[in-house]
C-alpha cells in the first residue's frame, strides 16, 4: 500500500513538473502517516489558522508566512532543520495546497530528499458558493483533526 501511494504521488508530481518528490491527496497523506513509520506532517499554516480553524494532531507546526501581514517566515528552514530530519518522509500541508507547495520546494532545495505536498490542504478549494471545507481538503475528507 505504501509503495503504491508513493508511486502514484510521484507520478502526479512528475506530470505536473513539480520540483519535489510527490503530490498526495489528503487521504493518501493520512494513510502514510498511519502506515509509514517516521513520516512527518509539517503544517505550514499561520498560528492564527491553527488556533482558529483547527489542528492535525502530531503535526510539526512551522509557519511559512507569518500572521498578521502574511510575510515570509525567515526562520522556516532553520526551524524545519531543528524539528525534522532531512532523510524523513516529509509531507507538507497548508490551507489549500499553495503555501505547502512552496514549502516543499524550499525544503527540497535545502536537501530534504523525500518532500511531498498534500494537495487540497486542510480546508480545500473554494466551492461554487465561495466556502471551503465543502468538497475537498483534509477536513471535508473526514480525516482526524482537533478544534483549537
Amino acid at each position: 500500500m505504501i509503495t503504491t501511494i508513493l508511486e502514484t504521488a510521484q507520478q502526479r508530481a512528475k506530470d505536473a513538473k513539480f520540483p519535489y518528490q510527490g503530490a498526495l491527496t489528503p487521504q493518501e497523506a493520512h494513510e502514510l502517516l498511519q502506515s509509514a513509520p517516521g513520516t512527518k506532517l509539517v503544517d505550514v499554516r499561520t498560528r492564527a489558522e491553527l488556533d482558529w480553524v483547527g489542528r492535525i494532531e502530531g503535526a510539526v507546526e512551522i509557519e511559512w508566512m507569518t500572521y498578521p501581514g502574511m510575510k515570509a517566515n525567515p526562520y522556516f528552514l532553520p526551524h524545519l532543520v531543528q524539528q525534522v530530519e532531512k532523510e524523513a518522509l516529509v509531507l507538507f500541508i497548508c490551507r489549500s495546497g499553495g503555501r505547502s507547495h512552496a514549502a516543499a520546494v524550499a525544503a527540497s532545495q535545502a536537501g530534504y530528499t523525500t518532500c511531498y505536498n498534500v494537495l487540497e490542504g486542510f480546508e480545500g478549494d473554494l466551492s461554487t458558493s465561495k466556502h471551503r471545507n465543502v468538497s475537498t481538503g483534509w477536513r471535508a475528507a473526514g480525516l482526524p483533526w482537533l478544534q483549537s
